[in-house]
């Protein structure tokens, strides 16, 4: 069923404008009668039937509410180094299919793209409408965030705050398996670019209590570390 998202939900009747609006009209071609699901973007969704229907305004008539259930009991965070090209929008992209409440770009010692401020913040507009088009296509109760840059020092402060930090870190001998903490209240998800991390960055990551993994005996991409990262831990906290 088409979900949506909108804000300042009150009373049993939703308004949808904009391109949304002419979405549901032109592209999906629905009438009223047909139902939709929208969320407040709150963790809630709303059964919906439409009554109207135009390209400018879509008109909805609440049927019954419930807490979303695609959300993810125990919040995770994915801190992406950059990565050349259009990877970090496939990053993105699969981040919020598989259930983080919120991407933050990293800039790394490796990192090959680096982009000016004007550069980073064209590319987190467009980085943030990918991730609402993810949330929007996987039926998820919240539009995850994208947030500004980091270096890398910043981003180890962050995730030092996190209830259970993990680096990925292709020198690592210790299975992820070994690691995993049963029942953690937060993860914070950390990715390398094409060239992985220094030495020195991993020593960072472990003084600063950010516990180092491995995934496999196999040299990932980095588009496919994130997915395969993300995967196995979200199958851990049984979100599969």
């Amino acid at each position: 069923m088409p979900k949506f998202f909108v804000d300042n939900i009150a009373g049993d009747v939703i308004y949808i404008t904009g391109e949304d609006a002419r979405h549901i009209a032109k592209s999906l071609h629905m009438e009223p009668g047909r139902q939709l699901v929208v969320s407040d973007k709150q963790r809630t969704d709303y059964h919906c039937r439409i009554v109207g229907v135009t390209p400018e305004i879509v008109t909805l008539q609440i049927e019954h509410q419930e807490p979303c259930a695609s959300e993810s009991r125990v919040p995770v965070s994915l801190y992406q180094a950059l990565p050349k090209g259009d990877k970090l929008e496939f990053a993105v992209q699969k981040a919020v299919e598989l259930g983080v409440v919120e991407i933050t770009p990293v800039l790394t010692s490796r990192c090959i793209s680096r982009p000016g401020d004007k550069a980073m913040d064209k590319k987190l507009v467009r980085l943030q409408k990918i991730a609402y088009e993810a949330a929007k296509q996987s039926g998820r109760g919240i539009i995850p965030k994208v947030k500004p840059l980091l270096d890398y020092e910043e981003a180890l402060r962050e995730m030092a705050e996190f209830d259970h930090p993990l680096m990925f870190y292709e020198e690592s001998r210790t299975p992820l398996r070994e690691v995993l903490k049963p029942n953690p209240a937060s993860v914070a998800v950390l990715i390398g670019s094409e060239g992985g991390f220094s030495q020195a960055e991993a020593s960072m990551a472990q003084a600063a209590g950010i516990l180092t993994a491995g995934l496999g005996r196999r040299i990932l991409r980095c588009e496919t570390a994130g997915v395969c990262a993300l995967s196995v831990i979200m199958y851990h906290l049984g979100e599969f």
